[in-house]
């Protein structure tokens, strides 16, 4: 009998037998299986392969051409390299931030009848049906974005304390969801977007934020549409290729190739990775298409 470094894709125990092929064999479930470096059972050449295809952005009928790999696994790598994106989170911004809110989702015009009927009971904010995410951007060049339930302060403001350093300069404009701001020890500086109000000239302002909104729809809107429940991996990764925009390729590369390999090590991120890709959902039809105006 012997002990080995990796763990059982099953219980995840740490203790085998070894037998005469070079397979392992659990002594706690008893599941015969061949140790892989990752958690999708690829090489290491392929998975490199597939990561700099999806860099350069890629689609899946053109990274199948060139990679010699299943659809059906490539778009399991494709979605959990979007959630080790999501996984690589910014450290606690301090100094001048930005916050707003957004929304995405199709207009209700392009909507089936069905779906009208549903959506129109569940409006949020000024009355739209589309789904709210919420933003903070530090002015040293980082960005954090999330799917929120609504936009009122006790959504908004726990976020802000989570990622804001206490004593930094906040920018917003005068949504009631950031009212109270400066109480929690923050300094508020508003701009007021419904008198045309954009900058007061002295450095306050949330154009920066705005720019990511629209980097984010335009790349949103090049996808035709994708599923909700797929939404936060989709927002992970474009948060993360912003916030990465300064490095060159090779350096993303190796910067996602070291988050893959961390969380293949990490259990339970592999064991939630587990619970949380459904393939034939991300085979279906998209659903949701993220287009048009904020509100």
């Amino acid at each position: 009998m012997e002990r080995f470094r990796t763990k059982c894709p099953k219980c995840f125990k740490s203790k085998f037998w070894k037998t005469a092929d070079n397979r392992l064999r659990c002594q706690n479930c008893r599941y015969l299986f061949t140790p892989r470096p990752n958690v999708v059972n690829i090489s290491n050449k392929v998975l490199k392969q597939v990561i700099s295809e999806f860099l350069l952005e890629h689609s899946t009928n053109i990274i199948l051409s060139r990679v010699n790999i299943s659809k059906y696994k490539l778009l399991k790598v494709l979605t959990l390299l979007r959630m080790v994106m999501v996984n690589d989170v910014s450290e606690v911004f301090s100094g001048i931030v930005e916050v707003d809110e957004t929304y995405l989702g199709g207009q209700m015009k392009n909507k089936k009848q069905k779906e009208r009927l549903k959506l129109g009971k569940n409006r949020r904010g000024f009355g739209t049906i589309k789904q709210p995410v919420f933003g903070i951007l530090c002015r040293k060049g980082k960005v954090y974005a999330e799917i929120v339930r609504g936009v009122e302060a006790e959504d908004l403001q726990p976020l802000i304390e989570k990622q804001v350093k206490k004593g930094s300069t906040i920018c917003s404009d005068g949504w009631r969801g950031y009212t109270g701001l400066a109480a929690k020890g923050y300094v508020h500086r508003l701009v007021d977007h419904s008198k045309n109000e954009y900058s007061d000239k002295k450095g306050n302002h949330i154009n920066g934020l705005e720019g990511f909104w629209g980097y984010l729809k335009r790349k949103l809107s090049a996808k035709g549409g994708i599923r909700k429940e797929k939404l936060s991996f989709y927002l992970g990764e474009y948060v993360w290729r912003y916030n990465q925009r300064s490095l060159s390729f090779k350096e993303q590369e190796k910067r996602l190739l070291n988050l893959w390999r961390n969380s293949s090590k990490d259990h339970s991120f592999r064991r939630k990775m587990k619970l949380k890709i459904d393939i034939a959902s991300v085979i279906s039809l998209p659903i949701v298409n993220v287009f048009g105006p904020k509100n």
